[in-house]
């Protein structure tokens, strides 16, 4: 389900209900070339307006208290994202011997200087949007069920750019394709909101590597919104690798959506090392039989942090096989919390589903 184009029905009177939402979005710069995006953004817009940060009264959200993110002013200026200085020698540290493509963004900020994206296999494409046309990317960008979530919308109210990963049918990408999002302090604090689409076309196969990094200098207050969009096609397999490393004062909150046609196979490895509070939402959708889907995740932390992780699978046909597995490692003071639903209609008989 998208995001509506017109919310002429929501009154007036709620509107602007969280003063903290009302200053990220007044903060909002987008860049001209992206006016294709304009509907999405505004309805994404209107929809954050009349929604309001999640608190610990509300079920998913009782074990992660963001009232300290709302303390905070983050500035979104756009020189401040364009103005940093990295080099591709500064990303030593995190080059991965095993990838040959690598997409890179700064503060949210695509980087072509520090990505490669050349000698690409045949039916492989990689790069940010103007790597796909408007009427391709419409398509799946924005469509995946959740897109009202509150900062999923808040998410789409910025897009400014995209990271796109597009496997062609029957293309097998033999090396993991590495999409790196590299944060770095500014005279205040600053929030980012990367976005990531993902289509595995039919019969096709991809490995993925989402990392999520501050740089060795960044030791100050920023927020990471990150959305990424998964479409596995039938008969496609996606591996994905998704790891949070951000510094000890950082927030982060990512959406993965993943959409499942019948006998594709998913399987996600999520690793939370950092931030002072971090959530991952994972939530797969089944849109066709005898898919499987490979859950597992390790969070690790210490002093106060907090890692919230919540899965959902909506298993809606029949013969799906799912398997999932969360560790946690907890020092000091910090606080892990998983949470994970699996939703088996009457529909979807011989389903097996393991958590």
């Amino acid at each position: 389900m998208s995001i509506p184009v017109s919310l002429t029905s929501i009154p007036n009177s709620l509107l602007d209900r969280d003063p903290f939402l009302t200053g990220l979005l007044n903060q909002v710069t987008v860049s001209e070339k992206d006016d294709y995006l304009k509907q999405l953004r505004d309805g994404a817009a209107k929809w954050v307006r009349h929604s309001v940060i999640p608190n610990t009264r509300e079920e998913e959200w009782r074990f992660t208290d963001l009232s300290s993110l709302k303390q905070v002013t983050f500035n979104n200026n756009v020189e401040t994202f364009h103005g940093t200085s990295l080099q591709r020698n500064d990303l030593n540290d995190f080059v991965l011997p095993e990838v040959s493509q690598r997409l890179v963004f700064v503060n949210g900020v695509y980087s072509p200087d520090l990505s490669n994206t050349e000698n690409l296999p045949s039916g492989l494409i990689v790069g940010n949007l103007d790597v796909l046309s408007s009427e391709i990317v419409g398509e799946y960008l924005a469509q995946a069920e959740g897109a009202k979530e509150v900062f999923t919308a808040l998410n789409t109210a910025a897009l400014n750019d995209v990271a796109v990963v597009w496997v062609g049918k029957n293309v097998v990408v033999e090396k993991p394709i590495h999409l790196l999002f590299i944060s770095v302090s500014g005279e205040s604090a600053t929030i980012s909101q990367p976005r990531v689409l993902v289509v595995a076309e039919s019969n096709s196969q991809v490995t993925l590597i989402e990392e999520y990094i501050a740089s060795s200098q960044n030791e100050g207050v920023y927020f990471t919104n990150s959305v990424t969009e998964i479409w596995v096609n039938e008969n496609a397999q996606v591996s994905h690798n998704r790891v949070v490393r951000e510094g000890a004062a950082a927030f982060h909150i990512g959406k993965t959506a993943v959409t499942q046609a019948r006998y594709s196979r998913y399987s996600c490895n999520a690793v939370t090392v950092g931030g002072k509070i971090s959530r991952d939402n994972l939530e797969i959708l089944q849109t066709g039989e005898q898919t499987e889907t490979t859950l597992n995740g390790l969070t690790v932390i210490p002093d106060n942090q907090l890692a919230d992780t919540h899965s959902a699978l909506s298993l809606n046909h029949p013969d799906g096989v799912s398997k999932q597995l969360h560790k946690c490692i907890i020092g000091d003071r910090a606080h892990g919390v998983f949470n994970g639903k699996i939703f088996v209609p009457k529909l979807a008989q011989l389903t097996n589903a393991n958590t």
